[in-house]
């Protein structure tokens, strides 16, 4: 059972469906599991129990309504309450404020969508964050946009304050939770990490509106560029996975599960075999071998999303930001999608140069955490597989067409060198 699409599936039907009664029942008979098994499940995703989360987002759309011209009684009445006095008192008790003031202080766009799989774009003014780091006396710091150097494409969740800080914000208060609770673990065992620097009155975070603010440490040293180094340097970033995966062996499970196997039988080969016109016999042969392997892989804590720019390296230290995606999950997922993401960023350039550099990753992160021979025999499925996630995702979406391009050329050179790809 693939934990994440399953609360994926919940929240979308819970945003398609906030003028009607939901209850946590339903959504748990939907998702075929307990009620009990659910409300964990949910939590552990979103960080809220699955009541207040639909609470709050009756709440964040009606008064969206009542900013866009709706009558409050009428907004009220849309959402789910009786009288407008009925939403008054929620929204004061959920939110710390009335919804004058949060239209105020907020200017109620439309309330952010969670997607459990994806990188969040929001929008935060250097006005609203500066307002926001008066909890932790870094307002009269100057705020700069960060840019991913590989890409030069705009962070739309984070911006450094100062020279020493960098300041986050996300809709999902599970995936911060998720990355606090990893990073303080990573930092506990000795190794660079950007865990929560404390508010002024000692918290870890501070809400806002709908979305959830915190602050890390900047660290030191330079981040990774992918479209810029070579075999050695690969070498070199399957290592540090590994021994990144050495150190998340010793953590206590923090994180929700997925299934990388159900995710693309159900959901990511389907529409991608559809999108780029996979043939019957491939996927059949692709889904038998690795159904028959995926069992067999070692899991555990895994970083999800260690592009090389996640990686910070300085001259005798090395780290990694972003633990928000962190899950528990094939082991080997991680040097696999290092070196997708060095593919995608090069893709065109000089892609027969990058066979090398996928075999370094491996054999870097090999001689540190040991591979299994299913492992081996699994590497080629694995990068398939996030391949076919990506294609899935990207199909058919205006705003993603060019990406669903590349990774639609990416994946049908990939499986033209699938044989390739076993020798490593």
């Amino acid at each position: 059972m693939d934990i994440r699409a399953m609360i994926q599936q919940s929240l979308d039907y819970i945003e398609e469906n906030l003028r009607t009664k939901i209850t946590a029942a339903e959504l748990a008979e939907m998702a075929h599991i307990s009620l009990f098994h659910y409300y964990r499940l949910f939590q552990q995703a979103t960080g809220l129990p699955v009541m207040q989360y639909i609470l709050r987002s009756r709440l964040l759309h009606g008064v969206y309504a009542i900013n866009k011209g709706s009558s409050k009684i009428d907004a009220a009445l849309t959402y789910g309450f009786d009288t407008y006095a009925g939403f008054y008192k929620a929204f004061c008790r959920e939110f710390g404020s009335t919804p004058s003031e949060f239209l105020k202080s907020c200017r109620a766009r439309r309330p952010y969508r969670i997607d459990l799989t994806k990188e969040e774009h929001m929008t935060v003014t250097h006005k609203k964050a500066a307002q926001i780091l008066k909890n932790w006396n870094l307002d009269s710091e100057t705020i700069t946009d960060i840019y991913y150097d590989g890409t030069g494409n705009k962070n739309d969740s984070a911006c450094y304050v100062g020279e020493e800080f960098v300041l986050k914000y996300t809709a999902n208060l599970g995936k911060l939770k998720n990355h606090i609770e990893v990073s303080k673990a990573i930092e506990g065992i000795g190794l660079l990490s950007a865990s929560p620097v404390a508010t002024v009155d000692g918290r870890e975070y501070i809400q806002d509106g709908e979305l959830y603010f915190y602050v890390t440490q900047r660290l030191s040293g330079t981040q990774m560029a992918s479209n810029s180094f070579g075999a050695g340097d690969a070498r070199f970033v399957g290592e540090i996975i590994g021994q990144l995966h050495l150190a998340l062996s010793k953590i206590k499970d923090c994180v929700s599960e997925a299934d990388l196997l159900a995710t693309v039988r159900d959901w990511a080969l389907p529409n991608a075999k559809q999108a780029i016109g996979l043939t019957d016999a491939f996927c059949k042969e692709y889904l038998d071998t690795f159904a028959s392997l995926y069992p067999m892989l070692p899991r555990q804590i895994i970083h999800r999303d260690p592009n090389p720019g996640n990686i910070i390296c300085n001259q005798d230290q090395w780290g990694f930001i972003d633990f928000d995606l962190a899950e528990r999950n094939a082991r080997i997922y991680d040097p696999c999608y290092a070196a997708t993401a060095v593919l995608s960023e090069r893709f065109g350039e000089d892609n027969d140069q990058w066979l090398a550099v996928y075999r370094n990753i491996i054999c870097g992160y090999d001689s540190v955490a040991h591979l299994t021979d299913e492992e081996r025999k699994a590497i080629p499925y694995v990068i398939l597989a996030n391949q076919f996630v990506c294609v899935a995702w990207f199909a058919g979406q205006d705003k993603y067409a060019e990406l669903f391009e590349t990774n639609k050329k990416m994946t049908l050179w990939l499986i033209d060198r699938f044989e390739e790809l076993k020798s490593i």
